[in-house]
Order: structure tokens, then C-alpha cells, then sequence
């Protein structure tokens, strides 16, 4: 039995080496190929009319993110503060922005960090803002049934792994660390 505990040492230090690089590079793959599209999607919708659409969102972007508030001012964006437009106008913009950073690998850290903090408020909203309580599904119930909430922990995680080990050495901070050295 004693001899078997250096093989496994030496076997979990090369996966620990090859984790370094691979985990991120998977990190960023997996978030690609399930929320990149989900996000620019999502942010598509919120675009108004015109070239300059990007920074006139839609009412539909209202009705998404301050669903309540949305209402009660009888579905007029004017009747909102500037607050209320900063909020959806930066919303938009992240909803854009920092997938293309994590998958590009470029300021990836923050970029994960600043997803996490979207994915929050996110589910908060859907939670609060639109009525999703009762979906919100439970942790720990034994039923992976791709519930909010659910779903939302393993995105977590995702980013969660992006922000602690990087991009890896094939994104844009590896080639700006580069260049830097």
C-alpha cells in the first residue's frame, strides 16, 4: 500500500501542472460554447433603433431589468430617473463587453469577476423582479431540474475558476504578459 502513495503523488502533481494551463483554457471554452450566445442574445434584445442603439436602449431593456419599477411607472421610460438609465445602459454594454473579454482571454480576472456580480443581480432580479421564486429551485433537494438557481451556481463556479487561476497561456493575457516581460 505504501508504495502506491508516491505513484499517485507523482500522478497528481503532472494533473496539478496540467490543470494550470488546461482548466482555464476549458474554463473559457465551456463558457463560449453555453453563455456567450445566451449574453449576446440577451443583449441584443435590449438595443434601440438606429445606429446608436447601443446607447438608446429599448423599453423591452426597462421591462428586463427593472421589471417592478418598469411598471409602476406604466411602462414610460421617461418617467424613470437618469439612475434607472445608467443602470440599464451599462447593463447593456456588460451584457456585450465581458463575454468577448473572458472568451478572447483578455483582461479575463476582472472580466470574470464583473460576470459573477452580473450574474448575481441577474438572479436576483429573475428571483424578485420577474417572480421566479417559486422556480428558483433549491440547492441540495436532489433535483437537477436546470432550475435558476441551480444553473446559476455552476456558472458561478465556471467564472469562479477563471477569476482565481487566469486565462492560461493561450488567451491575450498570456500574450500581453509576454510582451510586458
Amino acid at each position: 500500500m505504501l508504495s502506491v502513495l508516491p505513484l499517485y503523488a507523482a500522478f497528481s502533481a503532472r494533473l496539478d501542472r496540467l490543470g494550470d494551463w488546461l482548466l482555464p483554457l476549458l474554463a473559457r471554452f465551456a463558457f463560449a460554447a453555453t453563455l456567450l450566445w445566451y449574453y449576446w442574445s440577451s443583449a441584443l434584445t435590449k438595443l434601440g433603433d438606429g445606429p446608436l442603439g447601443v446607447l438608446r436602449p429599448s423599453a423591452g431593456a426597462y421591462a428586463q431589468i427593472f421589471p417592478r419599477q418598469f411598471e409602476a411607472a406604466g411602462y414610460d421610460t421617461e418617467a424613470l430617473t437618469p439612475l434607472h438609465d445608467l443602470v440599464v445602459l451599462s447593463g447593456t454594454l456588460a451584457e456585450f463587453a465581458l463575454p468577448a473579454l473572458i472568451v478572447l482571454g483578455a483582461m479575463t480576472r476582472v472580466s470574470a469577476l464583473g460576470m459573477i456580480g452580473f450574474v448575481l443581480i441577474q438572479s436576483l432580479t429573475d428571483v424578485f423582479g420577474h417572480g421566479l421564486g417559486s422556480a428558483s429551485g433549491a440547492w441540495f433537494d436532489r433535483m437537477p431540474d436546470g432550475a435558476v438557481l441551480d444553473q446559476r451556481l455552476l456558472w458561478t463556479l465556471l467564472l469562479a475558476c477563471l477569476v482565481f487561476k487566469g486565462a492560461g497561456p493561450l488567451s491575450l493575457d498570456a500574450l500581453l504578459r509576454r510582451r510586458i516581460n
